[in-house]
């Protein structure tokens, strides 16, 4: 009882020992319950869903429209990638993007993130490309602008020839290991409430063509630069996209390499996007 009494008294007693000792335990303390619960909750990577595609084509707006679930807000063009987290619904509670982006949305549901990249082409190759080799990635919505593709269809197409291709490869080095997650391609026609937009029949018709002349000519282009015959055939092929020798191109011969692409109109203007969400949301 005596050596109790000794040791309260100690205690309660200000020293430099005591303050020493009770400045580590509040130091202390909250840093090893910190890295406890960190260690002890398995940490979950998000997937992710990628929008690409020239500049000018809305995807910044796409990104804030679906964020905010009403309208779109102003934007200017970006110079680094941004992302948002949203969620998509596990039991059909939230069927549109608008239900989705409510605090108090119903039903259960999946995170996800949307990354938008820059489209201006100094900047595609540092940020859009780098992010399809992503493990996460789940598909890739490219946006373009359907009222002026006639003026901008080679860059369009060049863009997307190079976004397609660098996912045949992907699936390609997977040949030899374990296979990636198959990576699907939305090609959003946007600015449909302008009368100059082309439908997305045309829109599909007129960048099929654009990539078939592409593949030409970078075939061409390769052949024409003095490499061997035998380089010639080895690089010529990884170059080449969708079906090896084939004429003409369509987006069908990406089933080959287990990629879907599919042409849908919209425009994030008028909000109308729900045949955009409902694809995303299907990948996810």
């Amino acid at each position: 009882m005596e050596a109790l009494k000794q040791l309260l008294e100690y205690t309660l007693t200000p020293s430099t020992e005591i303050f020493i000792v009770g400045a580590i335990i509040v130091l202390l303390l909250p840093i090893l319950v910190h890295l406890y619960i960190a260690r002890s909750t398995p940490y979950t990577t998000l997937p992710s869903i990628l929008l690409v595609g020239p500049p000018g084509g809305g995807k910044t707006s796409l990104l804030t429209l679906l964020e905010r679930g009403d309208s779109a807000s102003a934007t200017h063009t970006s110079q680094i990638p941004q992302s948002v987290e949203l969620t998509v619904s596990n039991d059909a509670g939230a069927t549109t993007f608008r239900e989705a982006a409510r605090i108090d949305a119903p039903g259960s549901h999946r995170k996800f993130l949307l990354v938008d990249t820059p489209g201006h082409g100094k900047l595609r190759n540092q940020h859009a490309m780098t992010q399809i080799a992503s493990s996460t990635l789940r598909g890739i919505v490219y946006v373009l602008d359907a009222a002026s593709l006639d003026d901008c269809l080679a860059d369009a197409a060049a863009y997307l020839y190079d976004v397609l291709l660098t996912l045949q490869k992907r699936t390609g080095a997977g040949k030899t290991s374990k296979t990636p997650n198959a990576i699907h391609v939305l090609i959003a026609a946007n600015k449909l409430d302008l009368f100059t937009a082309l439908p997305a029949s045309l829109v599909k018709s007129n960048l099929e063509a654009e990539l078939g002349r592409i593949r030409q000519s970078r075939s061409k282009g390769l052949l024409d630069s003095g490499v061997g015959t035998d380089e010639v055939g080895s690089e010529e092929q990884d170059g080449w996209l969708g079906e090896y020798g084939s004429e003409k191109f369509t987006f069908g011969q990406m089933g080959e390499f287990d990629i879907e692409v599919d042409v849908v109109g919209g425009s994030v203007l008028e909000g109308k996007v729900d045949k955009w969400w409902d694809w995303i949301s299907e990948q996810i």
